[in-house]
């Protein structure tokens, strides 16, 4: 391999090609994406995520919508935080949270929007 160093003067800095290779390398070396494996049926998604060297008290999902968030706790050995935005809301009611070896399935039941409409009679 050869390697020709380069010699930056004030009249010649490249720095659209250091973004680009910053961006390689950060995007190189990063942690792993966290797609989660989804699952659903008429009733409910299923998302599993892998969250190894965490708790359950060294986690805390919250719902609000159609968003769940999952969070570590501050003084938990590893740090996770991801938002996840479904197409339809949450009914809290309908779900549950399990972890299992590392695993974190999450089962989340779809809430059946209600219609508002109501029917007026003609005179």
């Amino acid at each position: 391999m050869f390697f020709a160093p380069t010699v930056r003067t004030t009249r010649f800095v490249p720095r659209s090609y250091d973004r680009a290779f910053e961006r390689f390398v950060n995007d190189a070396f990063a942690a792993p994406r966290r797609s989660p494996l989804v699952e659903q049926d008429d009733k409910s998604w299923t998302l599993s995520l892998d969250v190894p060297g965490l708790s359950r008290e060294d986690l805390a999902i919250s719902l609000e919508g159609a968003v769940v968030r999952i969070d570590s706790k501050a003084e938990a050995k590893r740090q996770f935080k991801a938002a996840y935005e479904l197409p339809l809301d949450i009914d809290a009611a309908a779900s549950e949270a399990k972890l299992e070896n590392g695993v974190l399935t999450l089962k989340l039941g779809k809430l059946v929007p209600v219609s508002q409409a109501s029917q007026l009679q003609i005179n």
